[in-house]
Order: C-alpha cells, then sequence, then structure tokens
C-alpha cells in the first residue's frame, strides 16, 4: 500500500504536512509528495493510487479536486482531506475523511493542529503566521508561553516559508517545494530550523531583497476602499506578490488589495486582500472570473487575460469603493 501526500507548496501547506509527518500518522520516507507553486491547486489529478492506497490532501480548495477526487474514491483509495477554501459540496463517501472549515480565523495548519491535539504546535503556529493569521498565531505563542523574541522568529519563519511559493514556475522559486519540505522534517522544533537551516537563510535574505525593490513600487490605482498594484515582469516581482499584499492590506487598513502579476506567456495573475469585516467575500469576488476562487480574506484570479485588466481593475474599484460609501 501507498501514500501519497498532495499540498499546497506555501507555509500553511508546508507546515499542514510538517505537523502529520512528524505525528507519523502516515510513513515518511515511503509517501509520495506532490506539490507545486502556490496557485498550482488542481493537484489531485496527479496522483496514481490503486485500491487500498492513501492519501492526504491538505490546503487546496475541493471543489477544484472535485473530479480528480471522485475518481480516486470510486477507485478504493482513502482519503483524508484538511482545508479552508470554498469546497462546494462534500462528497459523502466511505473512503473520505473531511476535515474542512471555511471560517476567516482558521487554516489547515490549524486545522491539523486541532486533528494532532497540538503535538506540534509551534509548527501550526508557523503555518497560521505565513497564512497571515497573524492575531491567531500571535494568541497560540501567548497560550502557549512562547516568548516575544522566539515569537517575532516564528512570524519571520512563515512570512519566509510563504514567500518562497509564490511564482509562475518552480524556476520562480529560490527552493522548490518539495525540498523544503524534506529539509523541515529533520526539525521537530522550528526555531531550530530558522537557526539552523541553511535553506531557511538563503530565503531570509532573498526574502529581504525582493521586497526592498517592491516597497519602491506605487499603486497604478488608488481609490477609498480599493487599491490596484500592478507588478512589473520579472521574478523577483512574481515572488513578492503574496506578501505584498499582506503588508499592502496592512498598510492601506480597511481598504481592498488587488496585486497584478503579467504572466511570461501574457495575460496576468491576482490576488485578492479584502478586511475581515468586509461585507463582500474575496472569493466571490474572484470567482466571477475563470480560473477566480479563493477563501473570504485572501483570494486570486490564475489567469486574467490582458485585455481583460482594465476592466476587472474598474469593477474592483467599483466593488470596494461602493461598500466604504454606504
Amino acid at each position: 500500500m501507498s501514500h501519497n501526500y498532495v499540498f499546497n507548496g506555501d507555509a500553511d501547506g508546508l507546515c499542514a504536512l510538517q505537523q502529520l509527518r512528524l505525528a507519523g500518522r502516515r510513513g515518511v520516507g515511503d509517501a509520495t509528495l506532490i506539490t507545486g507553486v502556490k496557485r498550482d491547486i488542481a493537484l489531485l489529478e496527479r496522483v496514481v493510487a490503486s485500491a487500498g492506497d492513501g492519501c492526504t490532501v491538505l490546503d487546496v480548495s475541493l471543489d477544484v479536486n472535485r473530479a480528480a477526487l471522485d475518481r480516486l474514491l470510486a477507485g478504493g483509495v482513502s482519503v483524508r482531506y484538511f482545508d479552508h477554501h470554498f469546497a462546494g459540496d462534500i462528497p459523502a463517501h466511505p473512503g473520505l475523511e473531511a476535515h474542512i472549515d471555511l471560517s476567516p480565523t482558521v487554516c489547515t495548519s490549524l486545522l491539523v493542529d486541532r486533528h494532532l491535539d497540538g503535538a506540534f504546535r509551534s509548527w501550526a503556529i508557523v503555518g497560521a503566521f505565513g497564512d497571515s493569521l497573524t492575531a491567531e498565531a500571535r494568541a497560540m505563542c501567548d497560550a502557549a508561553g512562547i516568548s516575544g523574541d522566539a515569537a517575532q522568529r516564528l512570524h519571520e519563519l512563515g512570512v519566509a516559508i510563504n514567500y518562497n511559493a509564490y511564482g509562475e514556475a518552480i524556476a520562480d522559486l529560490h527552493v522548490p517545494p518539495v525540498d523544503l519540505a524534506e529539509e523541515m522534517i529533520g526539525y521537530p522544533d522550528p526555531l531550530r530550523f530558522a537557526d539552523e537551516s541553511p535553506t531557511f537563510q538563503r530565503l531570509a535574505v532573498g526574502f529581504r531583497d525582493d521586497m526592498e525593490q517592491a516597497r519602491r513600487l506605487s499603486p497604478a490605482r488608488k481609490a477609498p476602499g480599493a487599491v490596484v498594484i500592478v507588478l512589473p515582469d520579472a521574478a523577483w516581482a512574481r515572488r513578492v506578490s503574496g506578501t505584498l499584499a499582506n503588508d499592502a492590506a496592512k498598510a492601506h487598513d480597511g481598504s481592498a488589495i488587488a496585486i497584478v502579476s503579467p504572466k511570461t506567456a501574457g495575460g496576468y495573475l491576482v490576488s485578492v486582500r479584502v478586511p475581515r469585516d468586509s461585507a463582500i467575500s474575496a472569493e466571490a469576488f474572484c470567482r466571477r472570473f475563470p480560473t477566480g476562487g479563493g477563501r473570504r480574506t485572501a483570494a486570486g484570479i490564475n489567469h486574467l487575460p490582458g485585455e481583460a485588466l482594465e476592466s476587472f481593475a474598474s469593477a474592483f474599484e467599483q466593488e470596494f469603493r461602493a461598500e466604504t460609501s454606504t
């Protein structure tokens, strides 16, 4: 019997995977890891499995992977599914163990932490920091007695791991997520990983250099409640898109943020962030466009045609500017 781990290559997916592998609930050395860049979420179709095999899915939308999930379940593969993105109808099947919660205050790492009764909570905290659940992560640090300096180190680690997942292709990233997962598994303590891992040191340096360039950018469009930033066509810009979206949301408190990244083959990749108290869901807005999806406060569009940029920006501004004027 074989086992596959299918996971998002960002901090949330990696930290959820880390907890489960450390818990030893599934084989580590003999398991197949399937992942990609942040927006590469139609991952379940890559699984090759037979009756009696197992599969654990982490931090990718069930709705996007529905056809592949149905195929695996029909073939006798048992599937555990942990996620917090839009799922649609969850199949009622004896081979499916679903841990899905769309609450804006949880991420996949926290769902795994819940499932494991906090066995590797420090890695769950890293995942929460990386997924921009800063208040929740800090509250968990306080409850666990993690000091200010250590908590800040976990925050930096989560942001750096998350930043590494953004890019159009693996070649854009500093470290392929599979390689990062294999290095992480040797560190039950994330603080040791942050202090000792040469990979993390490389990520930290790359992150600082890239963000320095990003902070020089100005919004392409800015209105009360809506800010649109268009990035240049460069690998560093593709890497910073997610972190920049989170930082811009903090800098423009109360506004919705759209980060638009040119794709090498044409068109754009879009990241959207909205305030937690927004009456309009980022996921619902992005799903108006083909390839759009995500969750309530953070969503995106995997491919926006070049000719649609102006209409997207106008719709974004109209939608979120209107909200602030009511």
